[in-house]
């Protein structure tokens, strides 16, 4: 080997191993884009290491479903009434007759999925029990998530009240949340954002370090159940609620 071999930089068998994982991966995930895929199901759009993207798997999925719309129905539903008049001439001339009907019409409780688009896919899917009375929203950072339309909000948690005028302050009947970064600042500002948008039940996915910080913040107590996700992560994830769960408990 030549002296100018000596200054080339030089990877080593770990770093270079680890690099060749990355691109199969990459290789991989661009040849899965490529099969028809049903755009709800999780995993329809491949997680994004570099945005802290990681979504739970199916059976978590569907018990953070199944827990959002049984929280959501207990609250969420609202009957109104809407009233039709019609005025009607009598033969004398001298007075009118008003027929009223009342129309029962009720209001879908609402969902926010907040940095948790795994469980509002899951929600869209009609799987779950219940799914179907009740609407959702996913508020995201990633634009990929703009093909749900209408239901799709951007997101930046580093702007926690920078939303739509059309999404109204407290107008979820429960909020579900995975902040991306296990850390006190980012759990501070998606914590503003909840407290916009819920009207007061909140269920928070995060890191089990990140106990103290939920409870001073939001006021949530740990959960028994522990979710799970597709990778496997290093940090132990915990639920957190500012509610009695019987589903999470």
């Amino acid at each position: 080997m030549s002296d100018s071999d000596d200054d080339v930089p030089q990877l080593s068998a770990a770093t270079l191993a680890a690099l060749q994982e990355f691109y199969a991966e990459e290789r991989g995930g661009l040849v899965q884009n490529t099969a028809p895929v049903d755009k709800f199901s999780v995993g329809a759009v491949e997680e994004d290491w570099r945005m802290s993207q990681f979504w739970y798997n199916d059976a978590t999925a569907t018990r953070l479903a199944e827990e959002v719309i049984q929280e959501a129905g207990k609250g969420g539903r609202l009957v109104f009434f809407f009233c039709n008049v019609f005025t009607l001439p009598l033969p004398a001339g001298q007075h009118v007759a008003v027929v009223a009907f009342y129309i029962p019409y009720l209001l879908h409780s609402r969902i926010a999925c907040l940095s948790a688009p795994s469980v509002y896919q899951k929600l869209k899917q009609g799987v779950v029990e219940g799914s179907g009375g009740v609407s959702a929203v996913v508020l995201e950072y990633d634009r990929r998530f703009a093909t749900y339309g209408q239901e799709f909000v951007f997101y930046d948690y580093n702007e926690p009240l920078s939303l739509p005028e059309d999404v109204a302050p407290q107008s979820f009947d429960i909020v579900l949340a995975d902040p991306p970064y296990l850390s006190e600042e980012c759990l501070t500002k998606v914590a503003q954002t909840v407290k916009y948008l819920a009207k007061g039940k909140v269920l928070l996915c995060t890191g089990a370090i990140m106990e103290e910080h939920a409870e001073k913040l939001l006021g949530l107590k740990i959960c028994r159940y522990i979710p799970k996700h597709n990778k496997n992560l290093a940090n132990e994830f915990r639920c957190f609620t500012n509610y009695p769960s019987s589903l999470l408990s």
